[in-house]
């Protein structure tokens, strides 16, 4: 375990510095695959649990610990502490342990004294923490004044789900299989499923496994995806013959579903591109076939052959703000201003989209944010510029035990 925690800081660290979570997780790739699950699960835990470890150092420190390797190390072990109370002193030996191999063993002391030290006040200062805003909520202080603010009456239950474990949830893919025919084969591999009500494809597993362990992963049966975001082709409703074009389409989910649901023409377009590869990959896997390009949908003159497309799904980038407890680096990564520089990219997309759209056709706007700026006011700012475009629906899914938080406004072009 002291390894385990070792690599966890490491990872931590890199979040701080202001790497995603995503990519500090590539390091782990040499490791032994328990080493990293541990890893992974105390880093996961450990940023879910924003403002907690901070506000306990803040409380026992007189000044900042000089090493960002070594603070991570004791927001890791105090996260372990709070969760594992019965093996405190088994956790501040792996934690010293650890320290040793940071920084020349430097900071074994420190490490050992302020974890100790905690012990010994852990019931005042956990209860100081619970009467922390940031602390308590675990959300940075101007996320939470944003959600009082929209959601006056359920900011509450949002800042919970944020903070909880996320589902895993299948998509079926019907071009291979029927949801109650796959569900049959997840029983008879022993993992226990449910059907979403009303969720078409959807699937939500009871516990969490390894996708090598669900039935046909690898020939394509299933795919990995929340609920919130399986919403995206039903709402477009793709019609076989139709031209679509997916805007920001990496790692290729939503494609992959488009494809699922009608015999279309689809372009799949992602900036990125290693992200774009993604696509391919997931196409390949499902058996699927669209035409794959890099490139920024802003920039018409670098993708379109200029016929217009029937139907447009713009699932643009946003704060994240809807799928927190699945990317818990979010909380530390976001700032305030970076809502406003996110509203003026999706201001930009749909007004360089709409012109490649046919009269009559739809765009379906898509974000995986709760805040309005980015959804609702995004959109009606959007129908001032374009007296040509109609909304013809508008849904916020506010983060729920079933599902993440996603906002969708599905818009026709006047013929």
């Amino acid at each position: 375990m002291a390894f385990s925690l070792l690599l966890a800081a490491r990872i931590l660290a890199q979040v701080h510095s202001r790497h995603s979570l995503t990519k500090a997780l590539t390091t782990l790739s040499g490791e032994h695959p328990a080493a990293r699950a541990a890893a992974q699960d105390v880093a996961f835990g450990t940023l879910r649990r924003f403002g907690c470890g901070e506000f306990i150092l803040g409380r026992l420190l007189t000044r900042a610990v000089p090493h960002p390797e070594t603070e991570a190390l004791l927001l890791a072990a105090l996260y372990r502490l709070q969760t594992r109370p019965e093996a405190a002193y088994m956790i501040v030996d792996q934690a010293v342990a650890a320290a040793g191999e940071l920084a020349g063993g430097a900071f074994k002391g420190l490490v050992n004294g302020l974890l100790r030290n905690y012990l010994r006040q852990r019931d005042v200062l956990d209860a100081a923490m619970a009467d922390d805003d940031v602390a308590g909520q675990q959300h940075p202080g101007w996320w939470l004044a944003r959600l009082r603010r929209a959601y006056p009456t359920c900011w509450r239950e949002i800042v919970a789900t944020g903070n909880a474990q996320p589902p895993m949830t299948l998509r079926v893919n019907r071009r291979r299989v029927l949801a109650d025919d796959y569900l049959a084969q997840l029983r008879a591999a022993g993992l226990a499923a449910r059907r979403l009500a009303g969720a078409g494809d959807a699937l939500i597993l009871d516990k969490p496994v390894a996708v090598d362990a669900l039935p046909g992963f690898a020939d394509g049966l299933v795919s990995i995806q929340d609920f919130g975001a399986q919403r995206a082709a039903d709402l477009l409703g793709p019609l076989a013959g139709q031209r679509i074009l997916d805007a920001c389409a990496a790692p290729g989910g939503k494609t992959a579903h488009l494809l699922e649901a009608a015999d279309v023409e689809l372009l799949a377009l992602d900036l990125d591109v290693l992200r774009a590869r993604r696509i391919d990959d997931n196409l390949r896997r499902l058996g699927l076939s669209a035409t794959v390009k890099v490139g920024d949908c802003r920039a018409a003159d670098q993708w379109w052959d200029g016929q217009p497309f029937d139907a447009i799904l713009a699932d643009v980038p946003c704060s994240a703000s809807g799928v927190v407890r699945r990317h818990p680096d979010i909380k530390y990564l976001r700032r305030e201003s970076d809502i406003r520089r996110f509203a003026r990219t999706q201001a930009e997309i749909l007004d360089q989209l709409w012109p490649v759209l046919r009269a009559g056709g739809k765009l379906l706007y898509a974000t995986c944010s709760v805040f309005p700026e980015e959804n609702g006011a995004q959109i009606d700012a959007f129908l001032v510029r374009q007296p040509d475009a109609r909304r013809v629906s508008e849904e916020q899914l506010l983060p729920h035990d079933d599902h993440d938080g996603f906002f969708y406004a599905l818009l026709r072009k006047a013929a």
